[in-house]
């Protein structure tokens, strides 16, 4: 903040950065108007686009822009903003940018400070800002879905629920103690309270459920190739992700780490891995990638089990779930009762593959988009619920005990939306949006 006590005015690129047709300059803080003026001329009227020439501090022109204006608070940031559409030039938007810092209070701005200053002014919920930075980030049609759910408030709405039904059976315990003879004798209220609580501790565990989905959806279904040697998973691999990424190789233990590469399945983020052949070796390298391998597919969403078609398959823990392939279907062979059958050489069955899988790993879909994406989330509902599980299950009847837990229950659910202790998580997550956002 400045000697007045006002934010600085900064300034960006928000649009991607380079030659392009149109970009896209944008400043936000209490200079706006000024620097409107005194760049674009008269002072556009709110949210109505017009066409200006801009002008350095030298009155020469700089370029021939659409201007817009959008006055505090009804801004993106709270503040008074202003966008300017200018040619995508690199030289326009130096000029334009060198002119706007020259201006006394403005100065550029810091990586995410835009979003930022949208989340102190009450704009987002740290939850929204999360799901606006994985919008940014998204690069298929479940995680654009997911992310878009978070960034319109879904889990700020949620949270606002309980909270809500919260600090009322905390009121109704206050009641309780005050207008009971024993404060320690629980009664009709003490239930109603409790009820409250349990409705409450029924939402979480289901929003808790969809944990594992919702992080699946923002990270990447994790698909793994595994089989023994020479089965043709490293060919498979760069089949499906369109280029050479492994080397493909008829002599047997080539693969020794896992390699990975990330695919868009009909809108699914899949992280496909390649895994050293499994076999027993003395190589204590290969070893160590078959061990690697075996750790994959126990964590695996799905594992891709392939098998040369004129050998035996190999055997993967039943507790794994496995979609069982016949590779080099070109060479003779028998196709095993529920294996899939596919040549990379031919194309055969790869059409029918990328189907099987996209229907396995959408089977794991839960409807809507889950609440809960990311590890923090997940932490602060578990923490909300040990609360209110505590509260329930309680053997007494004592209102303050019981208030005290709800209490507690309530602080997680503000962490969640960054009400409370979150200096750490938003120096983490700004810092990781670009410049002009």
């Amino acid at each position: 903040m400045n000697e007045a006590g006002a934010y600085p005015t900064i300034v960006a690129l928000s649009s991607a950065s380079g030659r392009a047709g149109v970009a896209v300059v944008r400043i936000s803080g209490p200079r706006v108007r000024f620097a409107l003026e005194t760049v674009a001329g008269k002072l556009p009227e709110p949210r109505q686009a017009v066409l200006r020439r801009l002008r350095d501090g030298d009155d020469a022109i700089i370029d021939t822009a659409l201007v817009l204006f959008f006055p505090t608070p009804a801004s993106f940031t709270g503040e008074d903003v202003a966008e300017f559409h200018i040619h995508g030039s690199r030289a326009v938007l130096a000029r334009l940018l060198a002119a706007l810092t020259a201006l006394p209070g403005v100065r550029l701005a810091e990586a995410g400070e835009f979003t930022r200053r949208a989340f102190e002014a009450g704009k987002l919920d740290l939850a929204a800002v999360e799901g606006l930075a994985d919008l940014i980030d998204s690069e298929t049609e479940w995680q654009r879905k997911q992310a878009l759910r978070q960034m319109d408030g879904a889990l700020g709405r949620f949270t606002a629920g309980w909270r809500a039904k919260l600090v009322e059976a905390m009121s109704l315990l206050a009641a309780e103690l005050d207008f009971s003879d024993e404060g320690d004798v629980g009664g009709p209220l003490q239930e109603q309270a409790l009820m409250l609580a349990g409705d409450v501790l029924t939402s979480l565990r289901q929003a808790l459920g969809s944990f594992g989905m919702g992080e699946r959806v923002r990270e990447g279904f994790v698909v793994v190739l595994a089989g023994p040697p020479n089965a043709g998973k490293s060919s498979l691999l760069n089949a499906l992700a369109q280029r050479d990424v492994a080397i493909v190789s008829p002599i047997a233990g080539t693969t020794r780490d896992a390699l990975e590469v990330r695919l868009d399945l009909a809108g699914l983020p899949v992280i496909l891995i390649d895994t050293a052949g499994l076999r027993d070796s003395v190589d204590p390298i290969e070893a160590e990638g078959v061990r690697r391998a075996r750790a994959l597919v126990e964590r695996a969403d799905l594992v891709l089990g392939l098998r040369d078609i004129d050998s035996a398959p190999y055997q993967i823990a039943d507790d794994v779930p496995v979609l069982r392939i016949a590779a080099k279907s070109d060479l003779p062979g028998k196709v095993l009762s529920g294996e899939l059958a596919i040549s990379v050489k031919s194309g055969e069955g790869l059409t029918e593959l990328l189907a099987a899988i996209v229907e396995r790993l959408g089977k794991l879909d839960q409807g809507e988009p889950a609440l809960l994406t990311r590890e923090r989330h997940r932490a602060a509902v578990a923490d909300a619920i040990v609360a209110l599980e505590r509260a329930v299950r309680a053997d007494h009847d004592q209102g303050e005990l019981l208030a005290e837990d709800m209490r507690l229950a309530v602080v997680a659910l503000e962490r969640l939306v960054g009400r409370i202790d979150v200096e750490d998580v938003l120096d983490q997550l700004f810092s990781g949006f670009c410049i002009g956002k």
